[in-house]
């Protein structure tokens, strides 16, 4: 296959997982709360995708690294929130 279709689906995949944290996001700037968000599961999931962008990185795989940096991104805002929230929680 060629390479810019095989990075092209790579940046799709990238968008589609990527996006699924927003709504979570939504929820809970909108609720101020996070008590049903499991802290332990954000800060493994924030490490594993730091290794994907560690992998993508030494793979040079572009859509690898750019959706992961971006996930990890909203996972430590995540994280942030369900901390900035644990006292309503």
């Amino acid at each position: 296959m060629d390479d810019t279709v095989i990075g092209i689906i790579g940046m799709i995949a990238g968008v589609c997982t990527t996006s699924s944290f927003i709504p979570q996001i939504i929820k809970i700037i909108r609720s101020k709360h996070a008590r049903d968000i499991s802290l332990c599961m954000y800060i493994v999931l924030t490490a594993g995708i730091f290794l994907w962008i560690v992998y993508g990185v030494f793979l040079e795989a572009l859509p690898v690294v750019v959706a992961n940096v971006i996930a990890f991104s909203l996972c430590l805002f995540v994280i942030f929130m369900k901390i900035k929230y644990r006292d309503k929680d």
